[in-house]
């Protein structure tokens, strides 16, 4: 039997929604909790109700729907329904179960619905909190290893999976999720800096101010910085303070 699945619908346009709504009829397990026009009234709906699926719109008025994204918890998955197919890239980089163009079609419907049930559930009880040298074995890739928590960079969001680069500038894919890594990983070294990056103080060279309140992570021996969006630059700012 399928789990149940509780999902809200955020679209500025109500004809739109509808349609979604009758789409999902055909879905017994799919449960819909609530529907807002805007993304603010998604804020406050998804706080309300914590959904385990929002349909979001991209394009809305006042904040968009990727904005909304920055400011919901990583254990929500998100399916995007837009008109459309430009952002389809950027919805994947920031972690999306899907991308639908409208109409929707109801077989990519399906299928999407279908990767939904494909996420194992995490045993909590299996999740003991991590100490900075410990070993954590691990399927890394295709083979069983063990993980030193010090030689951690940084951790990366790659759909179901995670990357982990290490300091020995080896990346590594591990079935486990961002959220998981967050619970289990020490607070006193690791901080989320993002919805889809988690980093190693220890590692940080150096912070740059960059625009809309956000950071510039520069990590050390790495050209490339990471982006701290401004969720996570008053997280950091309110733990430090």
């Amino acid at each position: 039997m399928s789990k149940e699945i509780r999902a809200i619908l955020v679209d500025d346009e109500r004809l739109a929604r509808n349609d979604l709504r009758l789409l999902l009829k055909n879905h017994e397990n799919v449960s819909i909790v609530g529907e807002a026009a805007n993304g603010l009234e998604a804020l406050d709906l998804i706080k309300e109700v914590t959904p385990d699926l929002v349909f979001l719109d991209i394009q809305m008025p006042g904040i968009n729907g990727f904005d909304v994204l920055e400011h919901i918890s990583s254990d929500i998955r998100v399916i995007f329904v837009t008109a459309f197919d430009e952002y389809a890239l950027r919805a994947f980089e920031v972690n999306a179960l899907d991308y639908l163009l409208k109409p929707v079609n109801a077989e990519r419907l399906q299928h999407s619905l279908e990767r939904l049930e494909q996420i194992p559930e995490e045993n909590q009880d299996d999740l003991r909190q991590l100490e900075y040298h410990d070993r954590l074995l691990l399927k890394l890739d295709t083979s069983l290893g063990f993980l030193k928590i010090s030689t951690i960079v940084c951790i990366t969001s790659a759909g179901d999976y995670s990357e982990v680069l290490c300091t020995n500038r080896k990346k590594v894919l591990v079935h486990k999720s961002m959220a998981e890594w967050e619970t289990r990983l020490p607070e006193a070294y690791f901080n989320r800096i993002h919805r889809t990056t988690i980093v190693n103080m220890e590692c940080v060279d150096r912070l740059e101010e960059w625009f809309n309140n956000s950071y510039r992570v520069y990590m050390k021996g790495i050209e490339e910085p990471y982006v701290m969006s401004r969720r996570y630059v008053a997280k950091l700012k309110q733990k430090l303070s």
